[in-house]
């Protein structure tokens, strides 16, 4: 008996769904700021045309 449950398969469950949120806290916070840097621009070159005439 568990903190009053006598059932395994209940506390089991109770368990499993707190490891759960456990780790989808951790990857949260490990991929927090992910994929909102912006890529660096290359420079611009005036060695290419643009294709307009000024």
């Amino acid at each position: 008996m568990v903190l009053g449950i006598e059932d395994p398969g209940v506390w089991l469950a109770y368990v499993l769904s707190l490891a759960c949120a456990a780790l989808c806290v951790g990857y949260g916070i490990i991929h927090w700021n992910k994929g909102l840097e912006q890529p660096a621009k290359p420079d611009d070159d005036d060695d290419e045309p643009t294709g307009v005439d000024l």
